[in-house]
């Protein structure tokens, strides 16, 4: 399925969700967020038998951030540079965080500004090996955005969060990996064979228990720990009474692989 400067394609239980600009290295621009959301739509449509969702860039780069095309017509004092974070960027990583079943991120090449943030929205982040992270907002006098001063201090800490934003230089996938940014860093070219694999080890698990997984972490860092217990015990709940619980049992006991529906 092709949406404006995004690809859409399904593997049995998952879907690969491609940013594909490749003339401007996937720049995230207004046209390819509406292009995103109706991805989405397409893929909530399918909630049934979509498992699990990989999130990739088409060509030489995951994404180059924000598409500044036009930006430098635009007169001092009178651009509203936030605008469009609050009416596409935002909307899309809400959705993201919302969405019911886990995100594998294959990081193909440059993930820069709001495509550093894109790809850290991955529950699962594997990157190639010649790929790189790159807050590049203090190159043109902006700053971090898309969640990056949320997601990047409960991920390396504080200062490490705030020495890449203010010298914005490059992070190799190697040092992501060693700093616990990422998962898994592979060879180049088999990168997108170990991201299908991963997806479809998670397609092919509890739906429903993995889910609220992401929910739980999601929401930990704002709860207090009475407040996470409580959330915990909720999503056992949830989880307890899906069919899969009982196939995961049974399996158990009778000492094979369990075959969960997602259900």
């Amino acid at each position: 399925m092709q949406f404006k400067h995004v690809t859409l394609d399904f593997d049995g239980p998952v879907a690969i969700l491609k940013l594909d600009h490749q003339e401007v290295m996937n720049a995230v621009s207004m046209d390819m967020l509406g292009g995103l959301g109706e991805a989405l739509d397409a893929i909530d449509d399918k909630r049934d038998e979509v498992r699990c969702v990989v999130l990739t860039g088409a060509g030489r780069a995951f994404c180059t951030g924000a598409n500044l095309q036009g930006r430098n017509n635009q007169k001092p004092g009178k651009s509203n540079a936030g605008q469009s974070l609050e009416i596409g960027f935002h909307p899309f990583l809400r959705r993201l965080r919302r969405l019911h079943c886990p995100i594998v991120s294959a990081v193909n090449g440059p993930a820069a500004g709001a495509g550093m943030s894109f790809a850290l929205m991955g529950d699962m982040i594997v990157c190639a090996r010649s790929s790189y992270f790159l807050q590049a907002f203090r190159r043109i006098g902006l700053v971090p955005d898309c969640g990056s001063t949320w997601l990047l201090p409960r991920m390396i800490g504080k200062a490490r969060s705030v020495e890449l934003s203010l010298m914005g230089e490059r992070l190799p996938a190697e040092k992501a990996l060693e700093w616990g940014l990422v998962n898994r860093v592979h060879d180049d070219a088999v990168l997108m064979e170990e991201a299908m694999k991963l997806a479809h080890e998670l397609a092919n698990g509890p739906t429903i228990a993995l889910s609220l997984i992401r929910k739980l972490y999601w929401d930990s860092p704002e709860n207090s720990f009475e407040e996470q217990l409580n959330l915990e015990y909720e999503s056992q709940r949830i989880a307890g009474a899906a069919e899969d619980f009982k196939e995961g049992v049974t399996a158990f006991l009778e000492k094979r692989p369990a075959k969960f529906k997602g259900k």
